[in-house]
């Protein structure tokens, strides 16, 4: 018999070294009957040349956050991967996802512009072809863990939507996803140290499962400095902005309707809400309960800017002199085939977030590079691989 959804995330390993990500070993696989969805936005490189880096990350996080509404959980498996996510299904949330994943798709496109594709893939598709989603979780801090996988599943998953396979429609027009705490409202991140760096490594066509556990060993270590891993995010947390773009974005997800009087008075909220944490934090104090202080730490804490999703993807602020060796440790590993990569360099970070309640410390936030991120980084990837030697 299957373990049941709970008893399942009671048996995933929860790693407490990032650097135990590399051992395969610590991964457990999805327990049959359970799917994969899976989202990405069509043509997001055009999106991101045309400088809508914050409507791309708030489409992916959407994904993330609809699934979580929708299925009353909070712990779902999932992935951040910029321009998309993928989410892990137990059998019984997969009606409730697809409607899900339709009702984000027509969003996405209402309110944003964009074309959303999705896809609900079962996990037994995945085995027959050779692959497998396993999962650990990394705990990132007392209150968040988040899930990582190998197996090559979602990679799998990923191609096989955007051949078409396992397509989920979008829904018809005025139909809106629960987007409940989904939240948009951060200033751009700048590099303190040199440059925000977002990376994806992956396997290569030299299969060695062991070199390429020690390049991702090589890596974490390459990018530490100040006992912080690269984190992009300042300690004490980013500043909360009132960038119109992002307000905007916020009071659309936030809107029951789609009509002019929901969206100002949410986005009236929004605008008062950060006007308050801004006070609070220059100030001090607390407000029913709300300490800005301690808030704005848990932040920096609850982010996802280092993973494992069929390979290593970081967003990081590095300084010149490491990003040279790490470029160089990187080019080494290519050129012996056991990997291939992208590395995408800009001046600062971007954050989307998921907040079910200001007042508790689970929220979780997705940080990303602020142009283009890893989806530029996942493009220079597509390039090596079409230049790789065919088997």
């Amino acid at each position: 018999m299957e373990p049941t959804y709970n008893e399942f995330l009671a048996g995933v390993r929860v790693l407490r070294n990032f650097e135990d990500v590399a051992d395969p070993a610590v991964y457990s696989a999805l327990p049959s009957g359970w799917a994969l969805a899976v989202a990405d936005i069509v043509d997001s490189t055009v999106a991101i040349e045309a400088g809508r880096y914050k409507a791309v990350n708030m489409a992916g996080a959407a994904v993330i956050a609809s699934l979580n509404n929708s299925l009353g959980r909070h712990d779902l498996p999932f992935v951040f991967g910029g321009d998309g996510a993928a989410v892990a299904i137990p059998p019984q949330g997969r009606e409730i996802a697809m409607t899900t994943l339709s009702n984000v798709q027509r969003w996405a496109f209402d309110d944003l512009g964009l074309t959303l594709r999705a896809a609900l893939v079962p996990v037994e598709d995945i085995r027959d072809h050779g692959f497998d989603v396993r999962i650990a979780r990394f705990q990132a801090s007392d209150d968040v863990s988040y899930a990582m996988f190998s197996g090559g599943g979602n990679s799998w998953a990923d191609a096989r939507m955007k051949e078409g396979l396992y397509a989920v429609p979008a829904a018809a027009i005025g139909a809106r996803p629960d987007l409940s705490g989904l939240s948009c409202r951060w200033d751009p991140i700048k590099a303190t140290r040199g440059k925000v760096v977002s990376i994806i490594v992956v396997a290569g066509p030299v299969q060695d499962p062991q070199a390429f556990s020690s390049l991702v060993l090589d890596i974490i270590d390459l990018v530490e400095v100040d006992g912080r891993e690269g984190h992009p995010v300042p300690e004490e947390g980013p500043k909360l902005g009132f960038v119109s773009e992002g307000i905007g974005f916020e009071a659309s997800a936030g809107a029951r309707h789609l009509n002019r009087v929901g969206m100002l008075k949410r986005g009236l909220r929004v605008v008062g809400e950060v006007l308050l944490v801004n006070v609070l934090r220059v100030f001090g104090g607390s407000f029913r309960g709300f300490d800005a202080a301690r808030y704005g730490r848990s932040v920096a804490s609850n982010t996802d800017f280092r993973k494992f999703d069929d390979g290593l993807k970081m967003t990081i602020d590095m300084d010149q002199a490491r990003l040279d060796k790490l470029r160089e440790r990187l080019e080494q590993a290519y050129a012996a085939g056991l990997c291939f990569y992208g590395l995408h360099e800009q001046e600062a970070a971007l954050m989307t977030c998921i907040v079910p309640s200001p007042l508790s410390l689970d929220h979780m936030h997705f940080v990303d590079g602020a142009m283009g991120g890893y989806a530029a980084a996942s493009t220079q990837i597509k390039r090596q691989m079409l230049m790789a030697p065919q088997a």
